[in-house]
Parts: C-alpha cells; sequence; structure tokens
C-alpha cells in the first residue's frame, strides 16, 4: 500500500505549480531578468516602473472604468490589455507572493475571442468586456483546485464555476490570476503551509492583510485592478477601495468556506479594486444580470442609482474608537483630518457614534463562529498532519477556548442573543432621527457612520489579532466600504506614552506601535451603513472623496 502524502509534499508540489504557471506570462524571461538586477527595498510598489515595458506601464496604470471605456471604443485590444496584466500579476507575484495560480493560458485565449467579437459586431460583449479580473482561490472555477488554504484541501476540485464566476464571464472579464489567502481563511493576515506568507508592497516588514491579502497585494502592485475576495481589511491595508455587502445581495455559491453550512455569521465577498469606480462597475454587473434567479437566496433588489439624492444633506455620525481598542495615532490622524473636510460642507451634518457593547459583540461572534467547538477546522488539520500557524492557534486556542460543542438548543439560544443585539443597533440607529413619518418610521437618522477600518494601518507580520473593527459590521450584517485617506508618516505621527490601555487587547495593540515599523503604511476609513446600502455608501464616498 502506497505511503500518504505528507504535507510538505503537497504544499512543495502545489507552490511548484503556481511557480510554473508564471513562467508562462508573455514577458516573464525579460522580467526575470531584469529583476536580478535591482536591489529590493522594503517598499517594492516602484519595480514595476524598471521592469515592465512603455505599453505594459501605460495600460496596468488605467483604473477599470478606463479600461472598459477604451476597450469598447477598441482604443486597446483586450489581448494587449490581458498580455500587460498577466505580466505584471508575474512581478506581483515575485515580488509579495500573492498568486495560487496565474491563468496565461485561459485568460489570453478568451482575450482573442473577445477581440474577434467586437471586429465582428462592433460592440462589447458585456459590461466588463475585456477586464481583467483576478479571483480569489476559495471561488470555484471549472476543473481548478479552489481550498481555504487547507493542505487538505489542495487537490480539491471544483466541478462547476461558482456562481458569480459564470456572471463575470458572461459580462466580458477576463480572469487572469488566482489570489491566496489564510490557513482557515480567516485571518487578517494571508500566511499558509499551502501558500507561504503574502508580504505588504508598501512595506514588506507588515502583512498584506486578509482574508484576501493575495488580491490586496496584487492590486497595490497593479497586476489586476478588480477582483472578488475578503473585502475590507486588505483592501485598508493596501490603499484599495473594498465594499462588504449585506449577505445575499450578491451570489455565493460554488464557493469552499471554512464552516459550511454555518448561518449565524455567515461570509460574503465582494469586489476590491483600485478606483471607487470599479465598485459601482462590479456590483452593477452582477446585480444587473439578475442573480437571484440563479440563487433563490439572493435577495431580488435591483441596483439602485442615484441613492442617496446627490443634492441630499447627508448625516454623518464618526466613531473614532470602539471603545476597547484604541486606534494607532495614524488613523486618528486620518480620520481627524477627514472629519476636518467634511465639516467644510455645509451639506453635511457631524455627530458623535458611541459603540454600544462592541465588547459584547467580540464574545457573540467568537461563540457563533465556533458553534461546533471548530471541530470541522481541526479535522482539516488533522487530515493532512500540516501545523496551525500562530494566528489560527491564536484564535482557535486562545481566543475561542475552551472550545464548547454547543447542541442545536445552544444555538437557538446565542443566535436569539444575536437576534436581539441586532435589535437594539437597530434601534440606536433608529434614534439618531430627528421624528417620524405618517407610517411611524424614524426620519433623518444618519446615513453612514465613518470610522476606522481597523486598530491601526497594516501591522507587523503574525500581529494582526484584532478583528472587531470589521467583524463588528458582519455580525449586524451591515454594508461597509474602505477607502484610502493618506499614508503613515513617522514624523508626524507620534506614539503616545502616557496611554493607559484599557484592557489585554488595548494593550497587545498600543505596544505594537511604533513609528517607524509602519512607514509607508496606507491609511484607510472605513464608512458603514445599513443592511443592503451598498449603492448609498458608493454616493457617500464619492462626495468625501471631492472634499478630500
Amino acid at each position: 500500500m502506497a505511503k500518504p502524502e505528507n504535507w510538505e509534499s503537497i504544499a512543495s508540489r502545489t507552490q511548484k505549480h503556481r511557480d510554473d504557471s508564471i513562467l508562462k506570462a508573455p514577458g516573464f524571461a525579460d522580467i526575470e531578468a531584469k529583476l536580478r538586477d535591482i536591489q529590493l527595498s522594503h517598499n517594492v510598489t516602484g519595480v514595476a516602473e524598471q521592469v515592465l515595458s512603455k505599453e505594459d506601464l501605460s495600460i496596468t496604470r488605467q483604473d477599470p472604468e478606463t479600461l472598459l471605456h477604451n476597450l469598447a471604443t477598441r482604443k486597446l485590444s483586450s489581448v494587449a490589455v490581458a498580455s500587460a496584466f498577466l505580466n505584471r500579476a508575474a512581478l506581483a507575484q515575485r515580488l509579495v507572493n500573492c498568486l495560487t495560480e496565474l491563468l496565461p493560458e485561459s485568460a489570453l485565449q478568451r482575450a482573442r475571442e473577445l477581440d474577434d467579437y467586437i471586429q465582428a459586431h462592433g460592440k462589447p460583449v458585456g459590461p466588463l468586456h475585456g477586464l481583467p479580473i483576478s479571483v480569489k482561490i476559495n471561488v470555484g472555477m471549472k476543473g481548478r483546485t479552489f481550498n481555504c488554504a487547507f493542505v487538505s484541501q489542495a487537490d480539491d476540485v471544483a466541478e462547476a464555476d461558482a456562481t458569480i464566476i459564470s456572471i463575470l464571464q458572461n459580462a466580458g472579464a477576463v480572469l487572469h490570476a488566482r489570489t491566496s489567502g489564510p490557513q482557515i481563511l480567516m485571518h487578517l493576515e494571508s500566511s499558509s503551509n499551502l501558500y507561504g506568507t503574502i508580504v505588504n508592497p508598501f512595506n514588506t516588514q507588515l502583512t498584506a492583510g486578509g482574508s484576501s491579502g493575495g488580491e490586496g497585494a496584487l492590486q497595490a502592485l497593479r497586476g489586476s485592478v478588480l477582483g472578488i475576495g475578503g473585502i475590507r481589511n486588505p483592501a485598508a491595508n493596501n490603499g484599495l477601495y473594498g465594499l462588504k455587502p449585506s449577505v445575499f445581495r450578491l451570489p455565493r455559491g460554488g464557493g469552499s468556506a471554512p464552516f459550511p453550512g454555518n448561518e449565524q455569521i455567515m461570509s460574503t465577498a465582494g469586489p476590491i479594486s483600485t478606483s471607487l469606480a470599479g465598485m459601482q462597475v462590479f456590483m452593477k454587473a452582477i446585480v444587473d444580470r439578475q442573480p437571484w434567479i440563479a440563487e433563490p437566496w439572493v435577495n431580488p433588489i435591483p441596483w439602485r442609482e442615484h441613492v442617496p439624492d446627490p443634492s441630499k444633506r447627508l448625516r454623518i455620525a464618526v466613531m473614532r474608537d470602539d471603545g476597547v481598542v484604541r486606534p494607532h495615532p495614524p488613523i486618528l490622524r486620518a480620520l481627524e483630518e477627514t472629519v476636518e473636510k467634511l465639516r467644510q460642507d455645509r451639506n453635511i451634518e457631524l455627530s458623535e457614534w458611541i459603540p454600544w457593547r462592541h465588547d459584547y459583540a467580540w464574545k457573540l461572534i467568537l461563540k457563533l463562529f465556533f458553534s461546533d467547538g471548530a471541530e470541522g477546522v481541526r479535522k482539516q488539520f488533522d487530515a493532512s498532519g500540516e501545523p496551525m500557524k500562530s494566528l489560527s492557534k491564536w484564535i482557535l486556542e486562545e481566543q475561542a477556548s475552551p472550545h464548547t460543542k454547543l447542541d442545536s438548543r445552544d444555538i437557538w439560544q446565542i443566535t436569539k442573543e444575536r437576534d436581539q443585539y441586532r435589535a437594539a443597533y437597530n434601534q440606536k440607529w433608529n434614534d439618531t432621527g430627528s421624528g417620524k413619518d405618517s407610517l411611524g418610521n424614524p426620519v433623518n437618522t444618519v446615513d453612514a457612520i465613518l470610522c476606522p477600518a481597523g486598530p491601526g494601518a497594516a501591522p507587523p507580520l503574525e500581529c494582526a489579532r484584532y478583528w472587531a473593527y470589521t467583524s463588528q459590521w458582519n455580525l449586524l450584517d451591515y454594508s461597509a466600504l474602505v477607502f484610502p485617506v493618506s499614508k503613515a508618516d513617522p514624523s508626524r505621527d507620534h506614539a503616545d506614552p502616557s496611554y493607559k490601555p484599557r484592557n489585554a487587547d488595548d494593550a497587545y495593540n498600543h505596544a505594537l506601535y511604533v513609528p517607524e515599523k509602519y512607514q509607508d503604511a496606507p491609511l484607510s476609513l472605513q464608512l458603514v451603513g445599513r443592511r443592503y446600502d451598498e449603492e448609498k455608501l458608493i454616493s457617500i464616498t464619492e462626495r468625501i472623496q471631492k472634499l478630500l
């Protein structure tokens, strides 16, 4: 009987497949030759300028909306665009280890088909005609492996395309790269035994984030300008835009998940992009294709233009701190500078948002995520014998420990507590109104909450241990959008040695902040809306951007 393959061997051949795939990028040989002569610094965002051709640079500097216009008007061919992004994605992999595989053969074949179509018909095949889009590894693509970065899942193959993949392809997208994430697919750092560790392009001593650190790092290096993944943290860490929709706004069938069947807190994928317009392009392309027909659990909400009315006076509440862990000085500066800009607009009314029991919310989150006592996750480790990464051990054995496997009545009770918390938080929001309409509903409530996207900029590797600035809104199933604001600056963002931490988590986060370690790290903020407020958040962020 053949001896079972050990986890190291499985990881090695998985990484070899990835490395072999980037060799097939059209310009890889030239890229590799030029890289040999470059002395890399911690910030690798400028390397492409020294390596890629002028044509590739010109194409990959363009954001999604510009690319789509140039493709539709035939100023650019799909083959030229696909080739440029394949080359830049291959370079990104060499610099920060963001991919699970490059797809040069299928991408170029698809690009040629699209060029033939537009030549024959004089119009694009769909709203995403020729646009390269990157895809996180857990999203199923027919005939290709998909997983949650467990070694035991390395050979799992998708039998069909995920619904969202089918829609993107029918809309004309060119799927050119697949990106990696963290072990168990749940961390704010993307590190696994299967694919290795992804580092931040702006400072390779810092994390690219998670759970879609591969998407974040790839787009920071412009190896893609639009992709699918878990959204806000990698967008924040890499200076990108990321939109987390409410559950069931977008299709979710056909993917790999760490807790399949868990409905207490459901994961939701969304777009990450180099531009705010990319959010709109992606969401409209998916929603306009009525995904609720393919997946009956998707809510049949058409894409709503001009929500809210651009002329409407906005009410934005500012949450500087969640009451548990105080954000680092660069984040507080970015928030305050943004608030000062908002004060200059007479059509924006600002108020303070007082966080309500966010510490209790985190306790609920742990119980809801791990209601099986993490048994399913542990079985994946046992199946291959791979060791837990440090952050897996932290969440499974320190945060969620002791693991108590809940029975059905326990799950009903904790779900009831979740719903009571959601109802109470909703009431807090309703209470911001200035009256009621004829139906008794509150009017003139806060439109959105402006808050940090995390307790700091991208932290050093293996140190991302506070999730609640994003997981809070997962618990409530609120829509949320992350947008870039600035960069960390050690000469301005001084540490506060007089600060007295409130608890152990606060002390850990406070001790992480050494200004020089965060050099060049992007600073981002988060705008939070109520459920299914995706269009509204894009519109509000557009107004904020004009002020910034």
